[in-house]
């Protein structure tokens, strides 16, 4: 049985997703996780829709997989905000552990977020809370 399985059996309703859009951010986020740098993440609202993809639920565990998509990290979800771009706060900009600044976060979520689909100021995000569950290295 392999490992995403036997993970899938233990959280059942566990959705699977990857960090970044790149090998190398991925596996960036991973560490920061891993370190407790990271405690939160954002995503383009309408994404969701596009892809198919149940929204997050406090409570409930995820796995984050590696770029290769082996499972990295178990999370369980704390707290979900939808949100605006624009709104987002310093406390929540720095949950996320990338920057040390609202203006660091905001030119790296831009430039992530015209890479993938687009972007603009007033876009609604689901910014995700979550804890460590288990690291999978």
């Amino acid at each position: 049985m392999s490992k995403l399985t036997t993970l899938k059996s233990k959280y059942p309703s566990a959705e699977t997703f990857t960090f970044g859009d790149n090998p190398d951010l991925c596996q960036r986020l991973i560490t920061l996780v891993r370190e407790g740098k990271k405690t939160a993440t954002c995503a383009a609202l309408t994404d969701f829709a596009a892809e198919g993809e149940p929204l997050p639920v406090v409570g409930r565990c995820d796995i984050a997989l590696n770029w290769d998509g082996s499972p990295a990290l178990v999370i369980r979800t704390t707290q979900v905000t939808q949100i605006r771009f624009c709104d987002v706060t310093e406390a929540m900009a720095l949950a996320e552990g990338e920057n040390e600044s609202l203006a660091g976060w905001r030119k790296d979520h831009e430039a992530f977020f015209t890479r993938n689909g687009g972007f603009s100021p007033d876009m609604m995000l689901v910014f995700e809370h979550f804890e460590l569950v288990e690291d999978l290295a």
